[in-house]
C-alpha cells in the first residue's frame, strides 16, 4: 500500500533539479524565463528559482582591488562573505525541504526549510508560480517539473551541493552552462540597471570552473551554450535535451562513499582556499601600504592593486588545484601547515611584483 503510493506520487511529479551558471549578464535570466516558457508550451511546470530574488541585496559584497588597500575592511567583508554564504545554504534548505514536500505521500504545504527572508521570498515565488497546487491535485495526469536555478555558481562545490540535494530525493540533475567573452559580459553588464562592479565580473571570471565531465562523473548531464550574441532556439532545444534527460534518468541515493568522499574534498580545498584568501588580503593591504611610500604617481598604485589582485587570484586557484590534487590521493593535509606555507609563497610573489613596478621592498622592511 505505501510502495503503490509513494509510486504513485513519484508519478505525479516527475521531476528534475536544472543549473543555470555562468557569469553576471551572460544572458541565464533570459535563458531562464525563455526556456520556462517553451517548455510550458510542452505541458512541462516549471520552477524558477533566482538567487538574485531570494537572497536580500544586502547579502551581495563586492570587492574591488581598491578596496583590498584598507586592512580594516577586510573583517568586515569576511563577516558579509559568511553572510552571503548562509543566505545561499538557505537558499538549498528550501530547496531540499520542497523536494521532501514532492515526494511526500499526502497533501502538500509550504517548504519549512531556510531561515529568515529568504524562506519568505521562497514561498512568494512558490505561491506567484503556483506551483503547490498542481501537485495537490491527485487526479490529474503524470507531470514533469523542472526546478530552474539561476545563478553564477562558479565554484564546482556550488553546484555540487544541488546535485546532491536532487540524489537524495531521488529526482533528476543537469547543468547549462553559458560563456561568452568577458568584455561582452562587462558591456551587457554596465547597461543594466543594476550593474555589478567591472573588477568583481572579471576576479569572477578568473575563478570560474565550468562543467568538467570528464574530472567529474556527476556532471556528465551537462551542455555549454555560446551566447555571445542572444538565446536562440538551437541553445533551447540543446537545454530542453538534457532536462528531458534528467528527467527521465533520476539519480538514485549514494550507495557508496566515492561520493562524499569528493565533496569532503571539496570542502577541505574551500576551507584551505578560504584561509589563505583572508591571508593574501591582509599581504596585498600591507604591500599597499609599503608602495604608497615609494610611489608616487596614482596610477602607478592602481596598477601595483590590480596586478596583486591577479596575482592572488591566480594563486588562489593554484593552491586549490594543489590541495584537490594532493586530497586525491589520499593524503592528510595540515590546514594549519598549508596556510602557513602558502602565506611564505605568496609574500615572495608579493615582493617579485612589487620590485618589478619600483618598490624597494628590502629596505622599508628593514625600515
Amino acid at each position: 500500500m505505501n510502495t503503490q503510493s509513494s509510486a504513485g506520487a513519484r508519478a505525479r511529479a516527475r521531476a528534475c533539479v536544472c543549473v543555470l551558471c555562468g557569469l553576471p549578464a551572460v544572458g541565464k535570466s533570459t535563458l531562464t524565463h525563455l526556456l520556462s516558457d517553451h517548455l510550458h508550451t510542452l505541458g512541462w511546470r516549471t520552477f524558477i528559482i533566482s538567487y538574485d530574488q531570494l537572497i536580500p541585496e544586502e547579502a551581495f559584497h563586492f570587492n574591488t582591488p581598491e578596496r583590498e588597500e584598507e586592512e580594516e575592511e577586510e573583517e568586515e567583508e569576511s563577516k558579509e562573505q559568511a553572510g552571503w554564504k548562509q543566505h545561499r545554504q538557505a537558499v538549498l534548505e528550501c530547496v531540499d525541504s520542497f523536494l521532501q514536500e514532492l515526494g511526500a505521500d499526502g497533501p502538500h504545504t509550504h517548504p519549512a526549510g531556510g531561515t529568515g527572508s529568504v524562506c519568505e521570498r521562497f514561498k512568494e515565488a512558490l505561491e506567484k508560480q503556483q506551483i503547490l497546487p498542481v501537485f495537490q491535485n491527485t487526479h490529474s495526469g503524470p507531470q514533469r517539473l523542472a526546478l530552474l536555478l539561476d545563478d553564477n555558481f562558479y565554484y564546482h562545490s556550488m553546484r555540487y551541493g544541488v546535485y546532491q540535494l536532487a540524489r537524495k530525493h531521488s529526482v533528476g540533475f543537469c547543468e547549462v552552462y553559458l560563456h561568452c567573452p568577458l568584455e561582452v559580459c562587462l558591456h551587457r553588464n554596465r547597461v543594466r540597471g543594476q550593474p555589478v562592479p567591472d573588477d568583481v565580473i572579471t576576479e569572477m571570471a578568473n575563478r570560474m570552473e565550468p562543467p568538467n565531465t570528464v574530472k567529474n562523473q556527476w556532471e556528465k548531464n551537462s551542455v555549454t551554450l555560446d551566447n555571445t550574441h542572444t538565446v536562440t532556439h538551437t541553445h533551447l532545444q540543446e537545454t530542453l535535451q538534457v532536462i528531458s534527460s534528467a528527467v527521465e534518468n533520476p539519480l538514485s541515493p549514494i550507495q557508496d562513499d566515492s561520493e562524499q568522499k569528493e565533496a569532503d574534498r571539496q570542502r577541505c580545498a574551500c576551507s584551505v582556499v578560504h584561509q589563505v584568501d583572508q591571508v593574501c588580503r591582509r599581504l596585498v593591504s600591507q604591500a599597499m601600504v609599503t608602495a604608497r611610500a615609494c610611489l608616487q604617481s596614482g596610477e602607478e598604485l592602481k596598477a601595483l592593486a590590480g596586478e596583486l589582485s591577479e596575482e592572488k587570484s591566480r594563486f588562489l586557484q593554484e593552491l586549490r588545484a594543489q590541495v584537490l590534487q594532493q586530497l586525491g590521493q589520499d593524503e592528510c593535509v595540515c590546514v594549519e601547515h598549508v596556510v602557513n606555507i602558502a602565506t611564505d609563497t605568496f609574500t615572495r610573489r608579493t615582493h617579485v611584483t612589487m620590485e618589478r613596478r619600483g618598490v624597494d621592498v628590502h629596505s622599508t622592511s628593514s625600515s
